[in-house]
C-alpha cells in the first residue's frame, strides 16, 4: 500500500476578498502544494479563496482531499472532481476530519469561519491536544492585526507568552513551503 503523502490543511476564505493578492496567494499555495508531492486537505468548495487552492494543486497535478458539510454544497458549490470528497453533517465534524487527515495547518486569508479553525487548532496546540505546525500565510500583511491581538491578550495577562510559540506568521508562499519543510526535520 503507498505511503499517504505529507498532507497540508488550509483553512482560508470561501470569498476572494478585496485583495487581489490573496488570490494570487492562494493559487501560488496551491501550486507548491503539489510540486512538493504534497496532498491538500481543504473544506470542499469550489468558491473564493478555497476554489483557488484546490483548482491550482489539480492543475499542478496534486492530490486533494475536501471536506464539506451537507449544508454547504450548494452555498460553497462542492466541488466534486477531486481526488477524495467527504461530506459530513456538520461544520464541526468537518474541522475534525480535516484537522485528523493532516499533518500541517495554514490558515489563508479568509473570515470568521477561517478564524473559528485557527482558534481551535491553536487552543488545541496550547493545551497540549497536538504538536501539528500551524502557520498563518501573511498575505500583504493581512493576519498581521491578528497577531498583534495576540500579543496584546499575552500582554494583559490572558495567556502566557508561549501562546505565540504555537503558530508561525510567515509572509510568502516560498517561507511557508520553507517552515513546513524545517518542520518535518
Amino acid at each position: 500500500m503507498p505511503e499517504t503523502p505529507l498532507s497540508i490543511c488550509v483553512f482560508c476564505g470561501s470569498r476572494p476578498g478585496n485583495n487581489p493578492d490573496y488570490t494570487a496567494t492562494a493559487r501560488a499555495f496551491g501550486t507548491a502544494i503539489a510540486s512538493q508531492g504534497w496532498r491538500l486537505v481543504y473544506g470542499a468548495g469550489d468558491v473564493g479563496l478555497m476554489g483557488e487552492v484546490a483548482r491550482a494543486a489539480q492543475s499542478a497535478g496534486g492530490a486533494t482531499l475536501g471536506v464539506i458539510p451537507t449544508h454547504l454544497m450548494g452555498a460553497e458549490r462542492g466541488k466534486r472532481d477531486l481526488t477524495q470528497l467527504i461530506i459530513t453533517e456538520t461544520m464541526h465534524e468537518r474541522k475534525k476530519v480535516m484537522f485528523m487527515n493532516a499533518d500541517v495547518i495554514v490558515v489563508l486569508p479568509g473570515g470568521a469561519g477561517s478564524l473559528d479553525e485557527f482558534f481551535e487548532v491553536l487552543t488545541w496546540a496550547q493545551i497540549g491536544l497536538h504538536k501539528k505546525p500551524i502557520l498563518l500565510l501573511n498575505a500583504s500583511g493581512y493576519w498581521t492585526p491578528l497577531v498583534a491581538l495576540l500579543d496584546h491578550i499575552i500582554a494583559q495577562g490572558f495567556a502566557d507568552p508561549s501562546l505565540t510559540a504555537q503558530f508561525h506568521a510567515v509572509p510568502d508562499v516560498a517561507t511557508a513551503i520553507g517552515q513546513i519543510t524545517k518542520s518535518l526535520r
